[in-house]
């Protein structure tokens, strides 16, 4: 996100702040509201997020993805119950008020991330502190956790260096509050009505930004009452919507608004009339300006990236759940059949509360387990992804396409190791489809086969589909995640038969889709024509695939489109 500043014309707030600014300045708003939700912080480990934390209340209590259901929603205390007799319970993180700090949270499951979303919708006096110390911009929090947060801020770009250069008092805090601003629960303040005009005003512009989410000008009309709160004022003001626009709106915006076109200049207002009578007299292109300078620069980017990641998991191959290895998953009731695992723990517990009973019944002293007791452990693996890249070679203009495939597949398959991926090559040109390159991890071997590949002919895109199909098929057998990648202009003219007809080739290529859409195979459909093809955007939708039109690709942008579109 930039660090850039929005001028507006109006009052003495000239300049918007920055991001470590606006991170102290959300903290406070939080402590005021916390029906806000939180905040998500994305900043590496280091001394500049520690001076932030630092600003937390001192009794925050920190979690990460890999908590248990039962420190965070309480349950039986094993060891106190099998000493008193009776069941002894104890509450979780998530039933007391209060902030949470949820480190690592990029990598949060979806179904903890559920968890924290309902917590935060009870409305019970908890605010989420989420710290995104992804690496790579494409790594990002689980949206529905993410949507429940009223605050997104970015301190990638922030050093030691600038906040020794913040003057004290700029944060946003009133003159009575603490230098640099901070986040300590500020309890008995009345918050400020808002007036109508202020609802239909926020509500207009979240529009304009194409957000279609309620919570978002619920969050923003909150945050101008608390802004408002914070510097004691009884009523909202124009400066509290322009502050509370820019911190909720802009990592939300889902478009870039159009400047309206300037009008004729009216006449400058009679110098005699009291401005302040109507303190929200502000033109909606005024905040819309404060929201648009904080707007990242590569926004249409992230949009279509974050399009192409829906409903596809997080690109790292797919979830498999088993009994031996991985990630660890709440344990189950079972059998103990060949191969499953008895967790001890989860046993005890689900026995404990019936113990009394089972004595009295038996008349028997000593620990009663019974088959309905057996908890199985559970474990979740990711499995290794292949690409198939499948390249039109047809044309003309093949040896150019050839040669930013090549690129592309050298510069993915640097980071195959550490992303565990391996990659295909198919090319389609003249009547037929030719695997290339089998799936390979080996750079070498990468380089030494894509050297002079062939090019011309006409379009077989279906028969490029189907031997990219056969490849997945192959892949599911040995346990990867297939994902086809198709780089074509879109013009195919042959048929799966091997003749020359336009129609036919159409016919089956959408065909093969629903081939490959039927056996769950992923796809990304890359448009490298000059102009996009309304053929391929059809042919997108049959396999349910992303669509991106990248006329004249280099070999980078390539790559980085298509990682970022798997969600690397």
């Amino acid at each position: 996100m930039r660090r850039a500043v929005a001028h507006v014309s109006h009052g003495p707030w000239t300049k918007f702040l920055d991001n470590w600014q606006r991170a102290t300045l959300a903290l406070q708003l939080l402590a005021i509201d916390p029906g806000l939700g939180g905040i998500m912080i994305r900043a590496r480990s280091g001394p500049v997020r520690d001076q932030l934390l630092k600003r937390i209340d001192p009794y925050a209590r920190k979690i990460h993805p890999a908590i248990s259901d039962e420190a965070l929603f309480g349950g039986l205390d094993l060891a106190a119950t099998l000493s008193a007799g009776h069941v002894v319970k104890k509450a979780g993180l998530l039933s007391k008020p209060g902030p949470l700090v949820l480190t690592m949270a990029e990598r949060a499951p979806v179904r903890f991330a559920a968890h924290l979303a309902m917590a935060l919708d009870r409305g019970e006096g908890l605010t989420l502190i989420a710290l995104d110390e992804g690496a790579e911009p494409d790594e990002a929090v689980d949206p529905k956790l993410s949507e429940r947060l009223a605050f997104h801020i970015d301190l990638s770009d922030v050093s030691l260096r600038d906040i020794a250069t913040i003057p004290p008092g700029i944060a946003g805090q009133p003159p009575t509050a603490p230098s640099g601003g901070g986040f300590t629960p500020t309890r008995g303040r009345e918050l400020p009505s808002v007036p109508q005009k202020a609802l239909e005003q926020i509500t207009q512009i979240a529009a304009q930004l194409g957000i279609d989410s309620l919570r978002a000008p619920l969050f923003a009309l909150r945050a101008a009452k608390a802004h408002a709160a914070l510097h004691n004022r009884d009523e909202i003001t124009a400066k509290d919507i322009e502050t509370a626009c820019a911190l909720t709106l802009a990592h939300r915006a889902t478009r870039i608004p159009e400047p309206e076109p300037k009008e004729p200049e009216a006449p400058p207002p009679d110098q005699s009339t009291d401005t302040q009578e109507n303190p929200l007299d502000i033109p909606n292109e005024l905040i819309l300006d404060a929201v648009r300078a904080l707007l990242p620069d590569n926004l249409l980017d992230r949009l279509a990236a974050q399009k192409a990641r829906q409903g596809r998991g997080n690109g790292s191959g797919a979830a498999r759940k088993g009994n031996r290895r991985g990630r660890p998953l709440p344990s189950r009731p079972g059998r103990l059949t060949d191969g499953a695992r008895l967790d001890l723990i989860g046993t005890l517990r689900a026995a404990a509360p019936w113990q009394t009973i089972r004595c009295n019944a038996t008349g028997r002293e000593g620990l009663h387990i019974r088959p309905s007791d057996f908890r199985i452990k559970r474990y979740e693996e990711k499995s290794d992804r292949l690409l198939i890249f499948t390249v039109d070679a047809s044309g003309s203009a093949a040896l150019t396409r050839l040669a930013e495939a090549k690129g592309a597949v050298e510069l993915l398959l640097s980071q195959a190791y550490a992303r565990r991926d391996h990659v295909a090559l198919v090319a389609f040109r003249g009547s037929d489809a030719e695997l290339l390159l089998p799936p390979t991890r080996s750079l070498v071997q990468t380089k030494r086969r894509l050297a002079g590949l062939p090019g011309g002919g006409g379009t077989p895109l279906a028969a490029g589909m189907r031997t990219a199909f056969d490849q997945a098929l192959q892949a599911t057998r040995k346990g990867l995640t297939p994902t086809v990648a198709i780089l074509t202009d879109g013009r195919a003219n042959i048929a799966l038969d091997g003749s020359a007809d336009r129609k036919k080739a159409a016919s089956d290529a959408q065909q093969m889709a629903k081939v490959l859409r039927s056996n769950g195979v992923g796809a990304l459909v890359i448009d490298t024509g000059n102009r996009p093809e309304l053929a391929l955007r059809n042919l997108a939708q049959t396999l349910d695939a992303a669509y991106l039109p990248l006329p004249r690709a280099d070999a980078q942008r390539l790559s980085q489109s298509v990682a970022t579109a798997l969600g690397d």
